[in-house]
Parts: structure tokens; sequence; C-alpha cells
């Protein structure tokens, strides 16, 4: 990682590269970097807790709030690329019909073959109208086009069940993240004095994790395998992974693409499509498995608090522990929704069957619509191929594409939750119970607790008993709301 850190080639390692011999694995790094810390300045602290390596030079440009956080692609973006790319921002709202909006719609990657299809029309309808007849009789639009019916219904189901399966994963970690947040602030005790600070600071530690599994996550399913993201580094900057020795600047700021290939991907040209696993491909070192490496960090933390009795009942501990095992559940899950695209043969098959079927079209149409078969051409070319373009671009529900899931949203998501979760101390019970404004028998009373204290256990059930008796519609006389029929019981009292 370091120029300045990195340890000399020892002799072992120089006879093998003079051709003398394999050099031999490397036992322990670590130890060897400690050695090689103390050998070239002894007068340094080499106490255990001291850092072997300096910061990371990744962590000096960070994100300054939640917001600059998640919003990395569209910072220094214009109004129209936000709006013609994606993902969708939930927070937006149009009010332009639905059969208006651009936003979302497959009508940019539909211009090239919609002019394709346009072109071959018109020269169907030349050739038959000034040549020869080419129309023929148009029973195989029956015929066909029930095949191409299927054709698409099959692509469309099989790529929503994908879409829809990677939203119910990513629902599962919101929940997850939000179970196991609750039970590490709460549930797990602080002891007195400075161990309390020691577990505060490790209760936030392990909150950073819960974040850092989703964000990780977020980028392996786009295929980002680096650890120097704005909203990334500075959560897990600190650990030891594979993807922080295999840090490379130049991961993180690709060459611009030329006018000719943004054109190209912006339209849908497949010869100007990148490959989205190039950046992983292309990595020197090994790459790791960052979502799984931040999981058995998670683990340690809730191992250390079972051992220093700060977590200690057991219904508690299995909840963490569960917690952790539906967090691998979500990582199986989304790597099997990414890795597991609808066979090859069938993608094609598709695909050629509906293109035949738009080609073949022209034909059928000419000798019932003559002119007319231009523009029908194209109009039934715009839903056989739209239907397949969005089952194309919703396989992978992962993407930067519009209708892809906002995934930097469920990201900002959970920080705001579990920034909420961590604002305020573990409530205590005995503290907000016993409040004057906590009105226990609302809104049969406005009398607080202290008040309802005093009174026998008899009179609470029968307040409580009067209660449902006041919400019945027989004693309000109409359907009017619990707080206009409870007026009248709160004299009596």
């Amino acid at each position: 990682m370091d120029g300045n850190n990195s340890a000399p080639p020892a002799a072992a390692d120089v006879a093998a590269q003079a051709g003398e011999g394999p050099a031999p694995v490397q036992a322990d790094i670590r130890s060897h970097a400690v050695h090689h810390d103390q050998s070239t300045a002894p007068d340094r602290d080499c106490s255990p807790n001291r850092r072997i390596t300096p910061r990371p030079t990744f962590l000096e440009n960070l994100a300054s709030t939640r917001d600059s956080q998640f919003m990395l692609d569209r910072r220094n973006d214009s109004e129209i690329d936000r709006y013609f790319h994606g993902p969708r921002d939930l927070d937006k709202h149009s009010k332009w019909p639905i059969f208006l909006r651009m936003h979302g719609s497959v009508l940019p990657k539909m211009i090239l073959p919609l002019s394709f299809v346009a072109a071959w029309s018109t020269l169907i309808t030349l050739l038959s109208r000034y040549v020869v007849n080419l129309g023929i009789n148009n029973i195989l639009l029956t015929v066909t086009g029930f095949v191409v019916g299927l054709a698409l219904s099959f692509r469309s189901s099989t790529a929503y069940e994908r879409w829809a399966d990677g939203r119910k994963y990513w629902s599962l970690l919101i929940q997850t993240s939000r179970n196991l947040a609750r039970t590490i602030w709460v549930n797990t005790a602080e002891r007195e004095g400075e161990l309390g600070k020691e577990d505060l600071l490790g209760k936030l530690t392990a909150m950073n994790l819960i974040l850092a599994f989703a964000v990780a996550l977020k980028h392996k399913l786009r295929f980002e395998p680096d650890i120097a993201y704005e909203d990334l580094a500075g959560l897990v900057g600190y650990l030891d992974t594979f993807a922080k020795d295999a840090h490379d600047r130049e991961r993180l700021q690709p060459p611009r693409k030329t006018l000719r290939k943004a054109v190209g991907e912006y339209l849908g040209v497949s010869f100007a499509e990148s490959n989205p696993r190039k950046l992983v491909k292309r990595s020197k070192k090994p790459l790791g498995h960052l979502p799984l490496e931040i999981l058995n960090h998670l683990s340690a933390y809730v191992d250390r608090c079972i051992a220093n009795e700060t977590l200690t009942i057991s219904l508690h501990q299995a909840q963490a522990i569960n917690g952790m095992a539906a967090l691998n559940e979500v990582l199986t899950g989304t790597e099997r929704v990414l890795d597991t695209p609808l066979p090859t043969a069938y993608s094609i098959s598709i695909a050629q069957i509906a293109w035949i079927y738009v080609l073949v079209l022209p034909f059928q149409l000419y000798n019932a619509l003559t002119w007319v078969t231009i523009p029908g051409s194209i109009v039934a070319a715009y839903i056989i191929l739209g239907l397949a373009t969005i089952g194309s671009e919703i396989e992978n529900p992962f993407g930067q594409d519009v209708n892809d899931l906002p995934l930097d949203t469920y990201c900002r998501q959970i920080a705001l939750e579990l920034d909420i979760i961590t604002a305020m101390p573990p409530p205590n019970v005995n503290d907000f119970i016993t409040r004057d404004d906590n009105l226990v028998l609302y809104p049969l009373s406005t009398v607080g607790y202290p008040d309802w204290k005093d009174r026998s256990v008899e009179e609470i059930r029968a307040a409580l008993r009067t209660k449902v008796l006041a919400n019945t519609p027989s004693a309000l006389g109409s359907e009017e709301s619990t707080m206009v029929g409870s007026m009248s019981s709160k004299q009596s009292v």
C-alpha cells in the first residue's frame, strides 16, 4: 500500500528472482511488518496498540453529511442527467401523466430499433407499391403472435421475479439492521467508569459495521471492488481486509467516456456497453469478500460482548447471532439474483423471435393497410421490442439504470435510522413510564400515570371496562370517533 512501509526483499526472494528456486510463502506478514517497523525506527513506540501503517490517504476527503455520503454519482450532475439516468430518486414526485413521462421509460433505448423498423417498413411498402407486391396472408399474425406473446410473457415474468427478489432481500437487510442495531444499543449493557466508555465506543463501532455491510454489499453488487469510496472508506478503512490491500486509485477515477461511447450506451447500443465486471477482472491483487469480512468483525464484537458479560441474556445473544445469520442470507440471496440471469439460450431465442415477428410484420400488413403499414409496424415494434427491453433492463436490479433498485436510498435510510437509534441513550423504563404526561388511559382520561398509581387495581380495571363501553357505537349514538365519544366519560373518571 505505502512505499514507506514495504519491507525489503528477503534473501530467498532475491534468489528466486535470480532463478535459484521458488520463493517461500510468507508465514506471517503482520509479524514481519512489525519486525521491520522496529528495525527501521527503534525510537518509535512499538506497543501492540500502535498502528503498523499510517492512516490511509483515501480517508482524507470523505463525505460530511448523510445526504452527500450517498449521492456520489449525482453530486455534480445536471438536472437533465439526473432525469434520464438512474436509479430513481424516491423523494421526487412528478405530476405528469404516466403515459407522458420519460423518467423511467425505455423509449431512449428504442430510438435506434424503431428507426430501423421505420426504414424497413418503408422499404417493403415502397417495393410493394411500385415494384412487386410482397404482401402475404396475415394468418401468420395469429400463429406467430401467440408464440411471441408467450415468449415476452416468460421474459417479463422472470425479469420481474428477479427484480422483486432483489427488493425482498434489501427489505430483509433493512429489517435485520434495525433488529440487530436495537439489540446492540438497548440490550447490550454498559459497565461503569472507563469500561463503560469502551462499551459505548464499541457499540458505535458495531453500528458503523452494520451500515458498512449494507454499503459494501451495494458496491459488490455493482462490481465496484475498491474500499475508498466516500460512503465506505470512513466506515471500514481501519479494518484489515483484502479490499484495503488491493486499493487502487485508478479504479476510483476511471477515464472519461468518449462522446460516441456515452451516446451509444444511452441509446442502448450493445457494442458501446462495457463489461460491468471489468474493474474486478483488472485487479492485480486478491479482492477478498468485503461484506463477508465485515460480518466476521461484527461476529467478533458480539463474541466479546458475550465474553465480558455485557450481553448476558441468552435470548438477546440468539437475536444478535440470528441477525448476523440473516445478513449472510441477504448476502447469499443477492449474489444468487446477480449471478443467475436468464439462461443465454432463452435470451437469444426470445430476442430472435421478437425481431423475426417485427421484420415479417410489414409483409403481413401491406395488403390490408397499404401506406398505414409504416406507422402500424412502428407501433407494433414499440410494443414488442419495448417489453423485451424492459425485461432486459430489470433483469439485474442492482445496476445504475433508472428502473433498478435505488440502493443508495436504502443505504441512506439505514444510516439515518441508525443515527436515530444512537441519538439517545437506551431508554430507562422507570424514567418514561412514571412521567405526568403519560396518559395511560387516553382517550378515556387525561389523568397521568402518577394519579392512576394512587388508585386501586379495581378502579383501574373498572376504568378499562368503561373505556370499552364508551367506544361502542350504541353508546356514542353514531359513528363518531373515540375522541368525541369519550368526552362525556372524562368527567366521571
